[in-house]
């Protein structure tokens, strides 16, 4: 293969992964880096920064290449997915499956590097992972499916830490849950059309004329959940602003979305990952201020 070809087929995998969009990795990055410094009650050491930082991106990427085969049909029909590489057929299907198993092998590789506890949810990851890209077609919220598997670094954070699995990781994961939901409803909102000339399920068709008051009420839930859980684990005051903070942004995605505008609501969702930045840097000061 030539060095020009190479060049272009790196160039086509790097759009299957979505590498000039960072905004998803970090939403799944901001709370995994909350439950590790929740679950060592404090700093967590590099090596499991590393670790879950890269095993975050790589899962992404390869839960991208997974979506894009399952959706190429879809995709076709909706303005902003119609020239995804696989869609237009710049890369095959095998192509993109061969991409994704690399990239999830090597964050299995990562993953070894850890506990047995964390090994062995790993597998659960992986199977919401699969299940999400075919659950639009079937589930008339399959944000919620999206809110488990965008959560799992919960869990999984809390596995490498404490080789178990204890119930504040999981009702931190419930209360995520209703984050995803909320942002991943805004994203919906852009495509809200297009998904219904092809019959695909979604949040924003769900909730109609509801869909605003979801997405806040489910920043809301999401908020309420972990300051209440976290109330006496972290330093109250210091996590109680960033809370504050975080709400105001929230106030401010409301804002934008209440036109349900295609560029705003698209500009709402990609600025969640500041919104998911604050409660992490809340959590990480609090354990400094002790």
């Amino acid at each position: 293969m030539s060095s020009g070809l190479l060049k272009q087929k790196l160039g086509l995998y790097l759009q299957l992964v979505r590498w000039s969009r960072p905004a998803g990795w970090l939403l799944l990055l901001w709370p995994t880096l909350s439950a590790l410094w929740i679950a060592s009650h404090g700093f967590p050491g590099w090596h499991l920064i590393a670790v879950f930082t890269l095993g975050t991106i790589l899962m992404r990427s390869a839960g991208c290449c997974i979506n894009d085969v399952a959706d190429r049909e879809f995709d076709r029909h909706v303005k902003r997915t119609a020239e995804r590489p696989v869609t237009r057929g710049a890369v095959s299907v095998r192509e993109a499956l061969i991409v994704g198993a690399v990239l999830a092998l090597l964050a299995f590789g990562l993953v070894l590097t850890t506990n047995a506890a964390a090994i062995a949810w790993s597998f659960a990851a992986l199977a919401v992972t699969l299940v999400y890209p075919y659950a639009k077609r079937y589930v008339s919220m399959p944000q919620a499916v999206l809110g488990v598997a965008f959560s799992f670094g919960i869990p999984m954070a809390f596995a490498a830490v404490q080789s178990r699995v204890p119930m504040l990781a999981w009702v931190l994961l419930f209360g995520n849950l209703f984050w995803v939901i909320a942002y991943d409803t805004e994203y919906a909102m852009v495509d809200r059309d297009d998904d219904l000339k092809i019959g695909m399920k979604t949040s924003a068709i769900t909730l109609g004329r509801f869909d605003v008051a979801g997405v806040m009420l489910c920043y809301l839930l999401y908020l309420s959940i972990w300051a209440w859980v976290l109330m006496g684990i972290v330093q109250s005051a210091i996590y109680l602003i960033a809370s504050g903070v975080a709400l105001a942004q929230a106030l401010w995605h409301g804002w934008l979305i209440r036109k349900r505008e295609r560029d705003d609501c698209f500009k709402a969702f990609r600025l969640n990952h500041w919104l998911g930045f604050t409660v992490f840097a809340g959590i990480a000061l609090s354990y400094l201020g002790r």
